[in-house]
């Protein structure tokens, strides 16, 4: 059996990985990389990866490294773009056969299609999902346009979500030469980072820090602790960690999956009862499954200025995306909200979909500028999700109604009445 390589990107865990797991029974030598991406402005002026960003998966990489340490292989991190420094490391490997997992975005696709012109042989699986994409009731081609019909059809054909795949006890050996490689210095890369104490998600403490080992423990501490089954009722909170669920860092870098979330709620449901908070955590989770299937349907589409919407008019005012940036604009709700991004990598969801409907439709900005600032930013940053949310909120998506304007004197009205969020930001 041959020698081989697996390339880790959005799934840095061992377990429930089946794109690792069937490199493992396919190779007797595997070597283990991940690359981290080199820092690169984006057109609109700023880094495409923040501190926090880079803290946070500094914090996972380590984990992982751990994890594979305790399991007979070791971890190498290099720095570059994949399709440019992969191939060199293979053939440094003496191998041509490379394992990952499958994202379906433009730069993520491009990345394993440039690979395979170089002559290597990529075996790609899909694996971020709740449902398999042959799982689902329809072909992608047939994907209802909006969410609700999508989760109708998901529900009335009572289609059975796959268990999590169990934890890898024992990795292949790796090949000597991964001994030659020259390792990436994670810690320089991501460097030091200023931690603010209202953090709704303080990543800084050891059980909010990024890992499988962290996501693991979390899970069963929320499930426990019965903040699960008051879930609907929390989740539009602005302060402090036990609003949300607030797996979504873990899950954006792949620490965590979303069946194994599922697994967790199901279990909880068998012993107590299922409520309807415990029907939400799905519910999101299938809204997450929504905007990966969106991308196979329509893959880069969904990245036009117009996306979806060939009537649309996209506007830009440089000014005023600045002011929003810098917490700037006058508006306290608004500029509170940044504040926090900014401070914390962290962001509540009810905040996000005010200060972007606020970006696009208050301040007349480009889309695809404030979901930059929330990739640069969010150390939960998800592809998928944030493509399909700012698309969703603009009208350029599948479902393009124009009412998607926030009124910031009703939502304080609703979420934050005696302005507590407000004060907590106001500086």
């Amino acid at each position: 059996m041959p020698t081989a390589a697996y390339w880790f990107r959005n799934d840095l865990r061992l377990s429930d990985n089946a794109s690792l797991h069937l490199a493992c029974q396919q190779c007797d030598e595997l070597a283990l990389i991940y690359c981290i991406a080199p820092d690169e402005q984006t057109q609109w002026g700023f880094t495409r990866v923040g501190q926090h960003r880079k803290a946070f998966l500094s914090d996972t990489l380590h984990d992982l490294e751990a994890a594979c340490a305790e399991r007979g292989n070791s971890l190498i991190i290099i720095a570059g773009q994949p399709e440019q420094v992969l191939p060199p490391l293979l053939r440094q490997l003496n191998t041509t056969t490379l394992y990952c997992e499958t994202i379906a975005a433009p730069e993520e696709t491009a990345q394993v299609d440039a690979l395979r012109e170089h002559g290597f042989n990529v075996t790609t699986t899909w694996q971020s999902s709740l449902f398999d994409p042959d799982q689902l009731p329809f072909q992608i081609h047939q994907l209802p346009a909006t969410f609700t019909p999508f989760r109708h059809q998901i529900e009335q054909s009572a289609t059975q979500i796959p268990p999590p795949q169990p934890e890898i006890d024992r990795l292949p050996a790796p090949p000597a030469a991964i001994a030659t490689i020259e390792a990436a210095d994670i810690k320089a890369w991501a460097g030091a980072v200023h931690h603010d104490a209202r953090s709704a998600f303080p990543y800084q403490q050891t059980q909010w820090q990024g890992g499988a080992t962290a996501a693991a423990a979390h899970l069963a501490r929320y499930i426990q602790s019965g903040l699960a089954d008051t879930y609907k009722e929390t989740r539009n909170g602005l302060i402090g960690t036990d609003y949300s669920t607030k797996l979504s860092p873990w899950l954006a870098t792949g620490a965590l999956s979303a069946r194994q979330i599922n697994h967790a709620v199901k279990a909880h449901e068998a012993i107590v009862g299922a409520n309807e908070s415990t029907y939400w955590i799905g519910f999101e989770l299938l809204w997450r499954d929504f905007f990966r299937f969106l991308h196979l349907r329509y893959g880069r589409q969904l990245y036009r200025a117009k996306g979806l919407n060939s009537a649309a008019s996209v506007s830009h005012h440089t000014d005023n995306f600045t002011k929003w940036r810098q917490a700037q604009t006058g508006e306290p709700f608004i500029d509170a909200g940044m504040r926090e991004l900014a401070a914390t990598g962290y962001l509540s969801n009810r905040m996000r979909q005010n200060v972007a409907s606020y970006l696009i439709h208050e301040l007349q900005c480009d889309w695809r500028a404030g979901a930059a600032w929330f990739e640069s930013q969010l150390i939960d940053y998800d592809v998928y999700s944030n493509q399909g949310n700012w698309l969703y909120l603009a009208g350029y998506g599948t479902d393009p109604r124009p009412n998607r304007r926030f009124s910031i004197t009703k939502q304080i009205a609703n979420y934050d009445p005696q302005h507590a969020y407000i004060q907590l930001w106001r500086h």
